[in-house]
């Protein structure tokens, strides 16, 4: 249904449960390049609230600035190539940026132009409506770390609700907002982030202040939330979550999905482990990588993830670039498999592949390849800490992350053990339904019921 942009007429929809809303989704995450577990968040959540009869206007900081028959295009170009602009080059524009933001930024519809969007189908969810304005997020985060003021975002005829997907120091004026906060690793692992520690304090105080309902994922980080932040409980609402797997991925008979893997990578079905993840000191690919190299299996382990911070430290047992003719080399090379990225579906047919997937994060809001991991009914090593033991129950080997021994051992019986694989199979798939999309379904209605009633 299309937007009528007539003043005066107001078409938020202010009933939930089969009653349809106008929601409002941010674009912070779903317009970065490589995606994050974030923005398959926001893309499950958009996903989900169609399939709930909703509609959604999608909220980018991309700049679409010029004629409105030039906006579409303009739009999908930035999304392709986004411009090479930081939150530094806006605090050195300080004075315009902080003038610009008092005035509050005002966010321009973008209209169907004919575009071909096939090729965002992975990454972009389909938004009713589209609205952009220029820089938004990396200007909001400049003002606030002035003024530790939120932007106030202005669109005509806003939705009944705003979700931000992210903790984003920005409201939209004349909605209910709503901030979903993953989780609170900044402050429960002060080593294993780069952020401004007193700004995320902050930022999330912040977010309390405006939010007539905060969202979170897990019952752990439901409570960090309330216990840091002294916030009432009853204003956190935990949704749990899904994962976006297409139904077509899981009806297709796993004997095809293990031919192509092993035509594309030459990887026998059940015969290798599997991480995949950014590597980041909090996802604790080091201590996975000595446990793995002191056993000496014959079972590869494939390693598909992006470098992000500090990831030489997690590496360190590996070849360096200079080092590729050296007899270790050659020998680890057989060993372990590195893989920067892949699609996601092809992602997700080498975990249905693997002999197990191996997740010792040190600190999760959810988890969601272990959550993926046991949709597919593949047996899991996880971390004994934070959300995991929540997500993963008795579906998982739970390990403490921190004694490579422990992980060293939890990968020797997973690759010994076909009775424990095969048990660690049939679990997955029954845990894996407490956070189907029903269920999700349910708890996001909840939640916005609870927005709904909220009175500022």
């Amino acid at each position: 249904m299309g937007l009528d942009l007539r003043v005066g007429e107001n078409l938020s929809i202010f009933k939930t449960g089969t009653q349809r809303l106008r929601i409002g989704i941010d674009g912070y995450n779903l317009a970065m390049p490589w995606g994050t577990g974030i923005a398959s968040y926001g893309r499950s959540l958009v996903e989900t609230l169609t399939a709930m009869g909703h509609e959604t206007d999608g909220i980018f900081g991309l700049d679409v600035a010029g004629p409105v028959q030039e906006r579409e295009a303009l739009f999908y170009d930035r999304l392709a190539r986004p411009p090479k602009h930081t939150i530094n080059k806006f605090g050195i524009r300080r004075a315009t940026t902080i003038a610009r933001m008092l005035r509050g930024p005002v966010a321009q519809l973008v209209p169907p132009g004919g575009v071909d969007t096939r090729p965002f189908a992975e990454r972009m969810p389909r938004f009713d409506r589209l609205w952009s304005s220029p820089f938004l997020f990396e200007r909001a985060h400049a003002y606030f770390r002035t003024t530790r003021q939120f932007v106030r975002l202005r669109i005509p005829q806003p939705p009944a609700i705003m979700h931000w997907t992210y903790p984003v120091p920005v409201v939209l004026e004349g909605a209910r907002n709503i901030y979903t906060i993953h989780d609170v690793v900044p402050l429960r692992l002060p080593s294993a982030t780069l952020d401004d520690k007193r700004q995320f304090r902050a930022l999330v105080q912040g977010c309390i202040k405006h939010a007539a309902q905060l969202c979170t994922v897990s019952e752990t980080s439901r409570r960090d939330i309330v216990d840091l932040f002294d916030v009432n409980p009853d204003h956190v609402s935990n949704t749990y979550q899904i994962s976006p797997i297409d139904d077509g991925l899981l009806a297709e008979n796993p004997a095809e999905s293990a031919r192509l893997i092993e035509a594309l990578f030459g990887l026998k079905r059940d015969g290798y482990f599997l991480f995949y993840g950014a590597i980041e000191p909090k996802k604790n690919l080091g201590r996975l990588i000595e446990a793995y190299l002191s056993l000496e299996l014959d079972t590869p382990l494939v390693i598909v993830a992006g470098r992000s911070w500090q990831s030489q430290p997690e590496l360190v047992l590996l070849p360096r670039p200079d080092d590729l003719a050296s007899p270790r080399h050659a020998h680890l090379e057989r060993r372990i498999i590195q893989i920067d990225y892949l699609p996601r579906h092809l992602l997700l047919r080498l975990l249905r592949g693997a002999r197990a997937l191996t997740f010792p994060s040190l600190y999760e809001g959810f988890g969601l390849p272990a959550n993926e991991a046991m949709l597919l009914g593949v047996p899991v090593l996880a971390a004994d800490t934070a959300s995991l033991p929540e997500i993963a129950g008795d579906a998982a080997l739970l390990v403490d992350p921190y004694d490579v021994s422990a992980i060293a051992s939890g990968l020797r019986k997973l690759d010994t053990d076909a009775g424990l694989r095969a048990e660690l199979a049939k679990r997955g798939p029954v845990q894996a339904q407490r956070f189907s999309p029903a269920r999700y379904k349910m708890h996001l209605a909840d939640l916005y019921d609870r927005t709904m009633s909220h009175t500022a």
